[in-house]
């Protein structure tokens, strides 16, 4: 089914695309003390802190594999509320409350499998699980590219998190959302990444994406502007598509 956007506007298009990376993706989120509601994150216990300080030294460790590009570990600033169609993806819904991420790219999406079977990543996976409530992992492609995530340096990270029934159609919505963020907040970084085929998600897509500044300045160019609701909101709503969005630093 084609993309339905009930609330057209003529400066949001789709936003310019370049080709998707050719990269493999090990996307690993646990949920070590979120608070399960939305909000900032205000609390970080000096456990958090050690695993942080275990999961980066794991990553190095990572990274030095042929077959490994980059290893990432970042951590949460705060959750947003489900958008979209939140009420009527509720059989689906699995909120995101992770509060820790690693993201390990790959040289290629065939390499991501190989690279999760390695002792590096499983060591680096065990000691997440460890300590979290909830962790979830999935081997993912790129499916659509505004321009590369740049990890070297801090920023103001997302992840956001998306359910309905249709990947392809969201991925195409996702191009109109993403030319919202690219008028309104100057976005130029993002990659939208895809579950592998066989690959059990609870996601149908997560969009990582990276902008300068912080949680306080993305806030106030987002959420006072009514085009946030009347295009951004309405139009998740109106394809049956819910979006979890997760903001996040450099660990």
């Amino acid at each position: 089914m084609p993309v339905r956007l009930v609330s057209e506007d003529s400066r949001y298009g789709r936003v310019h695309l370049i080709e998707p990376a050719p990269l493999g993706y090990l996307h690993l989120a646990g949920d070590v003390e979120a608070a399960h509601w939305p909000g900032p994150v205000l609390r970080r216990s000096r456990d958090k802190q050690q695993l942080f300080g275990a999961l980066k030294w794991q990553a190095r460790r990572l990274a030095e594999l042929e077959a490994v590009e980059t290893v990432t570990v970042y951590d949460a600033l705060g959750f947003a509320p489900p958008g979209g169609d939140a009420m009527g993806q509720s059989a689906r819904l699995r909120p995101p409350w992770f509060d820790v991420v690693v993201l390990v790219e790959t040289v290629s999406p065939g390499a991501a499998g190989e690279v999760r079977e390695s002792p590096a990543y499983q060591e680096l996976a065990a000691t997440l699980t460890e300590k979290a409530r909830r962790v979830h992992q999935v081997a993912a492609r790129n499916v659509r590219r505004v321009g590369d995530v740049d990890k070297s340096r801090p920023g103001l990270f997302i992840f956001n998190y998306f359910v309905g029934e249709d990947p392809g159609l969201a991925a195409e919505l996702w191009e109109y959302l993403s030319g919202w963020y690219a008028a309104e907040t100057g976005l130029n970084s993002a990659t939208l990444l895809e579950p592998l085929e066989g690959e059990q998600s609870d996601y149908i897509l997560i969009n990582h994406a990276r902008w300068d500044g912080n949680l306080a300045a993305f806030a106030a160019r987002q959420l006072p502007k009514k085009t946030f609701r009347s295009y951004m909101l309405a139009n998740l709503k109106a394809n049956h598509v819910a979006a979890m969005p997760v903001l996040y630093r450099l660990a």
